[in-house]
């Protein structure tokens, strides 16, 4: 009883304890379900105490012999309960399992597409990262730069100024040394003026040049030699602006005149006027006056006006004359110091190689020889040299002038005859053609050499060292100065006076001594001021150009003698020069054509006929007949530039007073009748003209003179004279033509003309140059391959006067 009431109670308690046991088994098993990682472990155990029970029930003796079958049919009942709690659990398991699967894809792709966007958003992340650290660098770059930039900026500006900084204190203190210099040169002048004026040793004649010149170098400034180097055109000075910027030269371009009609006086007034400025300076150094006097002295009213070079060349070719030449060169220099000027630019020495040069009349010829003789001209404006005084610079007195060579050199010899262009020529030709006549102008004592406008092997010769300084100064030993053309250093560049400073430096280190500077001799001065302080242009050639400026005025008298006179006002346009001219007129004629054939001459005309006609816009033209280079620059046409006598005139004062002359210039042909006229007289040619406004490429015979000839030559036996600066196409006209004759230009004395032609004189003129066919051969001259002219070189037709 005990036994069993004992078993009744335990078995409750072991059915509670397995209870609870199991309870406790299924909440473990929960929590492996919910903690995947421990459930195996967890599993073990509740397997464990399970048959912990089971092994205690079935080992209990009561229960063995009591309830075997109850305890089979519990235990069957037990196993099946925890079977279907197993079931149930491990269906709640695998529920919970799947549940837990799906929510594990649903959080693993929660998770994925989270950790896609937070990838993503790390990279814009990351990217914007990168973008803030890129613009950050950038911005740092850039702020680098900045400042690099700035700091650089600073630097050059620091730089710059401490450049500006040196560069003014370098200017200051060689502002301050040119200042003591000038202060002490000053200073000392002062002295040696104050203590020794009267006596200085430059103003005693009885000194030599040498000593002179040395003593008055030494006692000027820059300022007072730069001034020396400047020659000045009139219109623009007065006596004041001579003394203010020491002006050591002036000069009356063409057409620049005190007066219209000027007389000597007029003349001699306005060049003292200007001397008395300069004598007003400080050293009392005086200017020298020039003017162009290439044919006579030109620019003046009432002068003799020669024939041009271009018919003088002619003059020695059969009959040569030694002194006439030497005769017209002391004729011109005796007119040109009757208005007080003591320098005239000539003879011009260029050798035209091509007759369409618009300067070829200024030309003796295009033979090296010819103008070689002519030379001689320099002996009769500056006067015979004395053998001891040889190749140096010479004027011989107050009745001479200084001359000036030019232009050098090779101005003559330019492509296609274009003034001022470029001359091509090997050393050989350039020293044989164009140099030739410049050996013999040294020897002579020519003062003064002029530099061309042109360039030799496109060299400018203002700029051209080797030929000004070590050609012409150390191996010719030319000892006088050289001046430049009249704003020729400004077209060294292109367009002139683009480069002015260049223009200077070039000019005066080449070797040119003195400057025509019509126009900006302030800004010449300030350039050259500035070039010699910085060593650029050296004072030892500054000096060199003023001791050769001296040493001509010193030669000269000028310093003896500086105001000009009226001594010599009665040789202007004398009676003595205009025969002179006359006689050149004569010798300088070229008979080209005399009768359709040589039986029957044309020339000399019988002074006794009944009527003459006289035709042709050259006829009765006085300037026409001058040409370029009288009164005005390019010359005048008509009668009332100055005094002379027409090629009409002089016909009129030659023939007999019974024989009638008709002037027509233009006649129409349907006017003209055979039998009213004995003969004609046509003259035509070239209008007037000057350097580049004659360059001419086809030569062609001026209108109206074609027509001209045609209509009178066509009815009415004829002789044409021709009037102009070179050879002319003619070959069209000459089968028309009875008689031809190459007038030149031969000046204001037409008269030489008829006393030719009618016989008082013969013909004896031979052409100093060659007379072409067409322009299509040009440049031709004697001596070349393929030499075919219309008349050769030398030619000239010969006539004796009447009477012999």
């Amino acid at each position: 009883m005990n036994r069993s009431v004992l078993f009744l109670a335990v078995v409750p308690i072991m059915l509670l304890c397995c209870k609870c046991r199991l309870s406790s088994a299924q909440s473990e098993t929960t929590q492996l379900i919910s903690k995947p990682e421990n459930e195996t472990q967890t599993e073990l155990q509740s397997k464990a105490s399970l048959e912990g029970v089971e092994t205690q029930l079935e080992s209990s003796p009561q229960v063995e012999t009591r309830t075997s079958s109850k305890r089979q049919h519990e235990k069957r009942s037990s196993s099946k309960r925890m079977h279907q709690t197993r079931t149930s659990s491990k269906r709640q398991h695998e529920t919970r399992t799947s549940s837990k699967r799906q929510h594990e894809k649903r959080t693993s792709s929660k998770r994925l597409l989270q950790e896609r966007k937070s990838s993503s958003k790390r990279q814009d992340l990351r990217k914007s990262s990168s973008k803030r650290q890129h613009e950050r660098k950038s911005s740092s770059k850039r702020q680098h730069e900045r400042k690099s930039s700035s700091k650089r900026q600073h630097e050059r500006k620091l730089s710059s100024k401490r450049q500006y900084e040196r560069r003014s204190s370098s200017k200051r203190q060689h502002e301050r040394r040119s200042s003591s210099k000038r202060q002490h040169e000053k200073r000392s002048s002062s002295k040696r003026l104050r203590g020794t004026e009267p006596n200085a040793v430059y103003k005693d004649p009885t000194k030599e040049v040498a000593e002179r010149t040395r003593d008055l170098l030494q006692r000027m400034t820059l300022e007072e030699k730069i001034g020396q180097m400047m020659q000045i055109e009139r219109i623009n000075l007065t006596a004041d602006i001579v003394k203010t910027q020491f002006i050591g030269s002036v000069l009356s371009a063409g057409g620049s005149v005190p007066a219209l009609h000027a007389s000597p006086q007029k003349w001699v007034d306005m060049v003292n006027t200007y001397q008395k400025g300069a004598l007003a300076t400080r050293l009392g150094i005086p200017m020298i006056y020039g003017v162009d006097a290439v044919h006579g002295h030109n620019n003046v009213y009432g002068a003799t006006i020669f024939p041009h070079n271009v018919g003088l060349g002619v003059t020695r070719q059969v009959i040569p004359d030694p002194d006439l030449l030497k005769r017209i060169g002391a004729a011109t220099a005796l007119e040109v110091r009757a208005t007080g000027i003591p320098y005239a630019f000539a003879p011009c020495i260029a050798i035209c190689r091509d007759p369409r040069w618009g300067r070829c009349y200024e030309s003796y010829s295009e033979d090296p020889n010819i103008v070689k003789s002519l030379t001689e001209i320099v002996l009769g404006l500056q006067g015979d040299i004395p053998p001891e005084k040889k190749g140096q610079p010479y004027v011989a007195g107050p009745d001479k002038v200084v001359g000036s060579a030019k232009h050098y050199v090779g101005d003559g010899g330019t492509v296609k005859g274009i003034n001022e262009n470029n001359t091509i020529v090997s050393t050989h030709e350039l020293m044989k053609i164009h140099m030739a006549a410049y050996y013999d102008a040294i020897s002579m004592g020519i003062a003064t050499v002029m530099v061309s406008y042109s360039s030799i092997n496109g060299v400018k010769m203002h700029a051209n060292y080797d030929l000004i300084t070590n050609y012409l100064k150390n191996k010719l030993k030319f000892e006088g100065f050289v001046i430049s053309d009249y704003q020729g250093i400004d077209k060294i560049t292109y367009p002139p006076h683009s480069n002015y400073t260049y223009s200077v430096e070039a000019s005066i280190n080449a070797g040119v001594d003195m400057v025509m500077v019509p126009y900006n001799y302030t800004e010449f001065t300030g350039i050259l001021t500035d070039l010699v302080h910085k060593n650029i242009v050296p004072m030892s050639r500054i000096d060199d150009a003023v001791r050769r400026i001296l040493t001509v005025k010193f030669v000269m008298g000028l310093f003896e003698s500086p105001l000009g006179d009226s001594k010599y006002a009665n040789k202007l346009g004398c009676k003595e020069h205009r025969e002179l001219a006359r006689e050149a007129v004569r010798k300088s004629l070229v008979l080209l054509k005399n009768g359709k054939s040589e039986s029957d001459p044309l020339l000399p005309l019988p002074k006794k006929v009944k009527k003459i006609l006289v035709a042709g816009s050259n006829a009765d033209n006085l300037g026409n007949q001058c040409g370029g280079w009288t009164i005005e620059w390019q010359g005048l046409g008509g009668n009332n530039l100055t005094i002379g006598t027409t090629i009409l005139k002089g016909i009129r004062a030659t023939v007999d007073p019974t024989t009638q002359v008709i002037f027509e210039e233009n006649p129409e042909n349907e006017s003209i009748k055979p039998n009213d006229f004995d003969y004609a007289i046509v003259v035509v040619g070239e209008q007037p003209y000057a350097e580049t406004a004659g360059d001419n490429l086809n030569l062609t015979l001026p209108s109206p003179g074609p027509e001209t000839i045609k209509n009178v030559c066509g009815s009415i036996k004829c002789v044409v004279i021709i009037v102009s600066g070179r050879p002319l196409v003619i070959e069209p006209y000459i089968e028309s033509i009875d008689a031809i004759v190459a007038a030149w230009l031969p000046g204001s004395e037409g008269q030489g003309v008829a006393d030719v032609i009618f016989g008082d004189y013969g013909f004896t003129g031979k052409l100093a140059r060659t007379w072409f066919k067409t322009v299509d051969q040009l440049p031709m001259n004697f001596g070349d391959k393929n030499y075919d002219p219309l008349f050769p070189f030398g030619f000239g037709l010969e006539t004796k006067p009447i009477g012999q």
